[in-house]
């Protein structure tokens, strides 16, 4: 079945940050097999969009970790609401920042 355009970036917007709900509870919602809904996360993930899963920061891929503190680095502290849900304090979105800082040194050197 094809799907619109329009359709498939609605879908990610309710995926990916800000709002994260579950594949489960979108395919359910609109009729959409997991399948599918998965299958653009991933692309989306692959063109790189942060598209973490699971609600523990420590669980997230690299990948995802760099891009959610690439988005929100120059973002007043007030304004990464989106961390709050995600139990993703600021100290520890601030360590995962060293941490990508760190990495990004050791493959520069």
């Amino acid at each position: 079945m094809g799907y619109s355009p329009e359709l498939k970036e609605a879908m990610l917007r309710r995926l990916l940050p800000p709002n994260n709900e579950s594949v489960a509870k979108v395919s359910r919602e609109e009729g959409i097999p997991q399948q599918t809904l998965t299958r653009w996360k991933n692309e989306a993930k692959a063109n790189g969009t942060p598209a973490p899963t699971g609600d523990n920061a420590d669980s997230w891929s690299t990948q995802d970790k760099f891009l959610i503190v690439v988005e929100t680095a120059s973002m007043p502290k007030k304004y990464v609401s989106y961390c709050k849900p995600r139990k993703i304090s600021e100290k520890r979105r601030e360590e995962i920042r060293e941490q990508m800082k760190m990495l990004n040194t050791k493959v520069i050197s």
